[in-house]
């Protein structure tokens, strides 16, 4: 069995860059795979985003409304399956649960109603309790043999009083949840990103007193060799590896020298799975545990890609800036037969479709409207559409034998196309009446074209009314008649045609002859003005041009160079809240690494102006 945790940064990023949910769950080929930071809202939860075939899933989304809140956070776990329902895989969580307090849904009515679990919470409001689980930071699934806990930790800079206090209660109160279920003797696994480097062997640039800080306190209190009940997993197998980190700083490219920080985890408490009379010594990691690692080949940065200060500044490197850690199990049994819980995400509305929201319904009734009945209005035709079917008129008629479009739409499909048929045979056999009408046309052309009418009015009527049984096994007698018929008309037509063409062509000759000196010379003289203004406009192209150069050239002139390499800089803006903010700097171009590293960055700081902006 194989468990993977990984910080995606946004599920649909990672889901675009592997093509498919389906490809980006199947790359790790792993049994439970536990995402944090998915940046997806409740409502956004389509099938594409959640589902993939042969794997149940589980979300928990933000609830807040807080500012810079809405579309944050988020954890997902998705379970490989081979059936949703009556199995006894150990994949198929037998329940789940959103959030760790037991407050999130319908589950608990009573204002002052408390789960039992969270006893020892006397000191937190009902509302500071549902607080912690409402930015989607926590998905439980319990597997029957463990319940696993799939956690996105909440951040918190050095200043920010606010949320270090939400990042205390969030973990005091996940504490009591632990404590509650190992009382109960159940086994934990807890895997996520929970933005705790625990030791300084776990960060880049510790420094003496890295170790103090209170959350890492917290952390290595819950840890086996400092009397606690859990075991991390990766140090457990690599005590002593350095260098091993999980995560990088997004706008420093300080993955290219690994310079980092391990911040994802895997933990797991509890007894082993044997049955033994004598279990003294055992442990579910050197028990079950068969191996536990970091899945580098996730990692943007790769070996042979370009460095950050070669490659344009617009290129970015695709994927999450952390990477995914993992962990093989052995010999964990089936469980009792079960199904998939009601909070797996096929059982949601906007997934499996009965909900509808008011845009989609909207969206039908035009498609619809349009489908049935549409007005196509130009200057020269009017065109009526019904079905596939598209008739033409002159827009100096606007009605089709009697009947004004706004009458035409609400007849049915089959009176409509009769109406337009009628009136097509009576305008067509005018315009031959016309045509045959004159001085130079013979008796015999004039009996053709007649024949030729009644012969297309049979037929139009014949294709639109309603056929008997017996009319399939009768033989057309006029079907010979009438294609010579056709294809004598069409001749006759090709004939007009090209003794029109001939006499149009003549009179051009004639109109080009007739024409004086004086118009050819005011023919070149209009065409005079279009040749100088395309030239004023190029001209004016290549000077704005040559303008944008030279203002390039200053710019590139006006950034100084980085001490350690002699390198132009690239400027940054302070976004953090504060006297600075907005205030533009340089720095070096090279990516973030250790001092020692001559290649890294060289750490120049240079600010763009001598004083802060003074803001209205």
């Amino acid at each position: 069995m194989k468990v993977v945790t990984y910080n995606v940064n946004g599920l649909r990023p990672r889901i675009a860059q592997f093509g498919t949910l389906r490809n980006l769950l199947s790359s790790f080929d792993a049994d439970i795979i536990c995402f944090q930071e998915t940046k997806l809202r409740r409502q956004e939860l389509t099938a594409d985003l959640v589902m993939a075939e042969g794997y149940e899933s589980f979300f928990s989304c933000t609830r807040t409304s807080d500012k810079g809140r809405t579309g944050y956070a988020g954890v997902a776990t998705f379970c490989r399956v081979k059936s949703a329902f009556s199995s006894n895989e150990v994949n198929l969580p037998i329940s789940a649960e959103e959030g760790f307090t037991g407050l999130i849904g319908n589950s608990h009515k009573g204002e002052n109603e408390m789960p039992s679990f969270m006893e020892g919470t006397e000191d937190f409001s009902k509302g500071e309790l549902l607080k912690v689980d409402c930015e989607g930071r926590c998905i439980i699934t319990d597997h029957d043999h463990f319940v696993l806990f799939n956690l996105y930790g909440p951040r918190a800079e050095c200043d920010d009083t606010e949320r270090i206090q939400f990042k205390l209660n969030f973990f005091k109160i996940l504490q009591k949840r632990w404590e509650f279920l190992l009382r109960r003797g159940r086994r934990l696994f807890v895997v996520g990103d929970l933005n705790i480097a625990p030791f300084s062997i776990d960060c880049c640039d510790a420094g003496p007193d890295f170790e103090n800080n209170e959350f890492r306190r917290w952390f290595r209190s819950m840890l086996v060799e400092h009397g606690g009940h859990f075991f991390d997993v990766f140090r457990a197998k690599h005590p002593d590896r350095k260098d091993a980190y999980t995560c990088w700083p997004q706008n420093t490219g300080a993955e290219e020298f690994n310079y980092g920080t391990r911040i994802d985890h895997i933990l797991c408490a509890g007894s082993c799975l044997h049955q033994a009379d004598d279990l003294q010594g055992h442990n579910f990691v050197t028990c079950h545990v068969k191996e536990c690692d970091i899945l580098t080949q996730y990692k943007r940065w790769k070996p042979g890609s370009i460095h950050r200060w070669k490659r344009e500044r617009s290129a970015k490197l695709e994927g999450s800036d952390h990477a995914p850690v993992y962990m093989t199990l052995l010999e964990v049994p089936d469980g009792s037969l079960h199904s998939t819980p009601s909070l797996s995400t096929r059982y949601i509305p906007m997934v499996h479709g009965l909900q509808q929201t008011l845009v989609s319904v909207l969206m039908k009734k035009r498609l619809s409207e349009k489908t049935n009945s549409c007005r196509v209005l130009s200057d020269e035709n009017i065109t009526i559409g019904i079905g596939c079917e598209t008739v033409k008129g002159s827009s100096a008629n606007s009605s089709v034998s009697g009947v004004s479009i706004g009458e035409a739409c609400l007849l049915s499909s089959q009176e409509f196309k009769d109406i337009i048929t009628d009136s097509n045979e009576i305008s067509g056999a005018s315009s031959q009446e016309a045509t045959f009408n004159g001085p130079n046309v013979s008796e015999s052309q004039r009996m053709k074209s007649i024949t030729s009418n009644e012969t297309r009015k049979k037929a139009k009527k014949s294709q639109w009314s309603q056929l008997s049984l017996q009319s399939f096994f009768q033989k057309c007698p006029n079907l010979k008649n009438s294609v010579e018929d056709s294809s004598t008309n069409i001749s006759i037509d090709q004939a007009e045609s090209s003794e029109l063409d001939h006499r149009s062509d003549k009179t051009l000759a004639v109109v080009d002859q007739s024409s004086s000196p004086e118009q050819s010379q005011l023919n070149l003289s209009t065409s005079g003005p279009d040749l100088n203004d395309k030239s004023v406009e190029k001209e004016k192209s290549n000077l704005a041009l040559l303008e944008w150069q030279r203002i390039q050239q200053i710019m590139q002139n006006s950034i100084p160079l980085c001490k350690g390499h002699k390198e132009p800089c690239v400027v940054r803006v302070v976004k953090k809240q504060g006297p600075n903010s907005g205030r533009r700097f340089y720095v070096c171009a090279r990516a973030e690494g250790p001092a020692s590293n001559p290649e890294a960055n060289c750490g120049y700081f240079k600010w763009a102006d001598s004083k802060s902006r003074n803001k209205a």
